[in-house]
């Protein structure tokens, strides 16, 4: 039997539309901003969190949000590209927050899969911040949070991990026709990311409501990294109709984990 789901402060919230969600996603970043500017932020990419960047960039600009004093970590990076490549993850993260926002450059930090001992250095630099206040994630179809894919064992912390298939060929699209996903990327691990003192995850999309449904519902194991994050404290879930449709009834999951 799973365990049951902690009688902390968790929630599904399922918004109406994939904007929606977003905008909801950028309203629990921009509020912990606001409340304290010193924030450190973990950061994701992939194509669900554009809209969730998009809004807050627009905060921003209206300077109803700074992000001047915080610190952010991103969860993770391919292996063998380098920082300007257009589909590493620097890249995106200069294309659609860091060079549009007011964050210090030298505050935004992602991990090095190609300098020795990159791992370690990451660690230790989250560490030397004072961790992580709130970690945004977005779902793998496999379950996979950061780039930890279906295997992952709790304890891990940031490494260098092998791709698997499946991830390689849904994260084809965002790099330029004819060149490869890379094999190999460097992630943080499950462990690194429960330390976060706050967890929002993301999940637009029918082509994640299996692995959300499972993550939340199904027994808690490395069969669904995702499923973890149901023994932290301080989780909330943000997804649209079609990520939730074949979830619980928000009465009937409160009697299940309740």
């Amino acid at each position: 039997m799973s365990p049951a789901l902690p009688a902390r402060r968790h929630a599904v919230l399922v918004k109406p539309s994939v904007a929606a969600a977003e905008q909801e996603a950028a309203s629990l970043i921009a509020q912990l901003l606001v409340a304290g500017p010193n924030a450190v932020l973990g950061l994701a990419t992939g194509r669900s969190m554009i809209g969730v960047y998009e809004e807050l960039v627009r905060r921003c600009e209206r300077g109803d949000v700074s992000f001047a004093r915080a610190q952010s970590f991103n969860l993770d990076e391919y292996c063998g590209l380098p920082a300007e490549h257009p589909a590493s993850f620097a890249a995106y993260m200069d294309r659609h927050l860091f060079g549009a926002v007011d964050i210090d450059p030298a505050r935004a930090h992602l991990p090095d899969g190609n300098a020795p001992d990159g791992a370690r250095a990451y660690e230790d630099a989250i560490a030397a911040a004072g961790g992580i206040d709130l970690q945004l994630l977005g779902i793998g179809r496999n379950g996979h949070i950061g780039f930890n894919e279906p295997g992952s064992d709790r304890d891990t912390r940031t490494r260098i991990v092998d791709l698997a298939q499946e991830t390689r060929k849904a994260n084809a699209p965002d790099f330029p026709d004819g060149l490869p996903v890379p094999d190999r990327a460097i992630t943080m691990g499950i462990a690194t990311i429960m330390k976060a003192r706050r967890i929002v995850l993301l999940a637009t999309g029918a082509a994640k409501a299996e692995a959300l449904a499972d993550a939340l519902e199904g027994a808690v194991g490395k069969h669904n990294p995702a499923s973890f994050l149901r023994l932290h404290p301080d989780v909330t879930i943000v997804c649209d109709p079609e990520a939730a449709h074949t979830l619980t009834p928000p009465t009937e999951m409160e009697k299940r984990h309740g």
